[in-house]
């Protein structure tokens, strides 16, 4: 049965995203709903002693911080009569109950807070690795600011349940039993009434009050997330902000965003501010001294328990101001928490087969009647891709923009899957391979190149166990050696956000020496040159030229230099392949191809074919 359950919640595993470890001890709870999700972070392994020891500790400190009030109480009593010989045990009575009542609570706070610290860790890693599992689809359509705030805030709130929320609303719950406990076994029974009617009337506002918050907090969450997004995009682009002097326009869109956040917290504290409670606790308290009074004078109570009385009610001002607080804390981790699980519980459109296939490869590659459209959308990018490259071929890939050259090239490694038709590498369907062995031998260079905030050693091993030696080996092919050697720490330099440290041609070096290094059997490069310049260009093809032996290769690019020694050169138009062949039969039959360089070198056909 065991076994069967982890094949079961192994394949669940597969089916939910493209990357995760082979272990989820929270994938169940998750479909389950969020409050399962958090108790079973907060009972997860050693969790569980932790938490029982607290609510020990944390009973056992608000019970003695409640039943001092009667020792008080009794001790003015006894005090009163003259009985000086037991006012000395009362007092060392009282010392204690006084110490240990602190001390349990310094003890459950301690505990509560080693479990808010693993839970908010837990969560972040679990919410990260999810994040790491998703299709590139999903990617496409989430907002970096958003899921930025779900990562930070929404995973802190967590923390904040447990400390202080839970620790205010459990503490809440003792003091409103203990004090009613303790007035009927202590004082007579009938003064529980006035407790049990406060208790009641409360309990019923809280469950309306509860009710009323929900909406502005998650109206609250929301806003913030888009108030994230619009400040992420506008440091993003703040270049383009600058450049075009669009900073007023900035300000006032991350004004409406702050501005709809602050109506949500508005609309919030309008809840908070009309909490009754606290005008029914002012009541119950000065009914309570009446009643006490009346008794003392009828001379049912003495004066200590009429102060012990005073005191017990009292502590009910506890539940009522940490309600406010607590339950408010609470909702928004709930709220929180679903907007954590509405991320993790999307399932991934690509995904391992069971019998996924993990084997190196030569390099073969075969495209069979291939359609695409993004998903979400009916347009098709791609129709009826059909073509077949050996081992060891260089394929170029021309067409006007948005033809869908890209789109191609990033069904080789499953960043997509195709709607209709196949990939075949080396025969096998690419849907056939394990995501990791088949994206570990496929290195792609984008012409947009992300450049990690890190030094630059670690930007071209990235993740890989390199020597400092194979990594200036690989930046001496790419012609990035050079301009390192003249940085400051050399290697060691930080390049900043996205390597703004560094230029367009520099960037692109640095990444060209980062697929150098990963020693790929399909190597795609996507307009990966664009940014440098043409000295530079003819140094890096050679460093090209001695990696690509041996190597599947697809250059995106109009260069003629690049071009001219393709083995196949594919025409796209509008998604379907108008023509293929080699450089001179396409410039001779192609109309499409013609119109190509016929536009970008600014000669006639018959130009462009004495010059070869």
């Amino acid at each position: 049965m065991k076994s069967q359950r982890l094949k079961s919640q192994s394949s669940s595993l597969k089916s939910n995203s493209e990357f995760h470890l082979e272990k989820d001890d929270f994938l169940e709870a998750r479909h389950k709903g969020v409050r399962s999700w958090i108790i079973s972070h907060m009972f997860y392994r050693s969790n569980k002693f932790l938490i029982v020891l607290f609510f020990t500790l944390m009973i056992l400190s608000s019970y003695f911080g409640s039943f001092i009030y009667v020792i008080i109480g009794k001790a003015i009593d006894v005090f009163s009569a003259g009985q000086s010989n037991q006012v000395i045990n009362y007092t060392f009575l009282i010392l204690f109950i006084g110490l240990g009542s602190p001390i349990s609570g310094l003890l459950a706070r301690t505990f509560r807070e080693i479990v808010a610290q693993r839970i908010e860790r837990d969560v972040r890693r679990e919410f990260y690795l999810s994040l790491l599992g998703k299709s590139q689809s999903f990617h496409d359509n989430q907002r970096i600011g958003d899921i930025m705030a779900r990562a930070t805030n929404d995973v802190r709130f967590l923390n904040f349940l447990i400390s202080p929320a839970l620790a205010m609303i459990l503490d809440a719950g003792i003091n409103l039993i203990v004090p009613i406990y303790l007035i009927g076994s202590t004082y007579r029974l009938e003064l529980v009434l006035i407790p049990i009617i406060f208790s009641v009337i409360f309990i019923l506002y809280l469950r309306r009050f509860l009710r009323l918050l929900t909406p502005p907090t998650v109206s609250r969450r929301i806003a913030f997330g888009y108030m994230n997004t619009v400040l992420n995009e506008s440091l993003s682009g703040i270049e383009i902000v600058k450049s075009m002097a669009q900073e007023e326009h900035s300000v006032e869109r991350y004004k409406d965003s702050a501005m709809s956040y602050r109506d949500a917290g508005i609309e919030q504290g309008d809840i908070q501010a009309k909490y009754l409670p606290l005008l029914l606790l002012s009541f119950t308290v000065t009914l309570g001294l009446t009643i006490a009074v009346i008794y003392n004078r009828a001379g049912v109570l003495s004066v200590g328990d009429v102060l012990g009385l005073i005191g017990l009610l009292l502590r009910l001002r506890f539940p009522v101001n940490a309600s406010i607080r607590s339950f408010l804390m609470a909702k928004e981790a709930i709220v929180g928490g679903d907007r954590l699980l509405e991320i993790m519980n999307k399932k991934s459109e690509i995904y391992d087969a069971d019998d996924a296939v993990s084997k190196e490869i030569e390099g073969n590659l075969k495209f069979e009647n291939v359609s695409f459209s993004y998903p979400g959308t009916q347009n098709k990018v791609l129709k009826s891709i059909n073509f077949e490259v050996s081992a060891g071929q260089t394929v170029a890939i021309v067409g006007t923009t948005g033809s869908g050259k890209t789109t191609l090239t990033k069904l080789i490694s499953r960043l997509y899957d195709v709607n209709n038709g196949r990939i075949l590498i080396d025969g096998i369907d690419v849907r056939s391979f394990s995501l990791q062995s088949l994206r570990d031998q496929i290195a792609y260079i984008e012409q947009d190149i992300f450049i990690f905030s890190d030094s630059i050693l670690d930007n071209i091993s990235f993740g890989r166990d390199s020597s400092e030696e194979q990594v200036i080996s690989v930046a001496q092919e790419a012609q990035a050696h050079e301009f390192i050697k003249d940085l400051p720490d050399q290697y060691d330099t930080e390049v900043g956000e996205r390597g703004v440290q560094l230029s367009g041609g520099e960037r692109q070096r640095v990444a060209i020496a980062r697929a150098f290094l990963t020693d790929p059997k399909i190597l795609i490069l996507d307009d990966s040159s664009s940014s440098i310049d043409s000295e530079t260009e003819e140094r890096i093809q050679e460093g090209i030229f001695k990696i690509l032996r041996g190597r599947t290769t697809f250059i995106i690019t109009h260069r003629l230099s690049q071009i001219r020694w393709a083995d196949l050169i594919i025409v796209l138009n509008q998604g379907e392949i108008v023509n293929q062949g080699s450089h001179e039969y396409l410039l001779r039959n192609s109309k499409e191809y013609q119109k190509i360089f016929i536009k970008r070198f600014d000669k006639t056909l018959n130009e462009l074919l004495g010059g070869e």
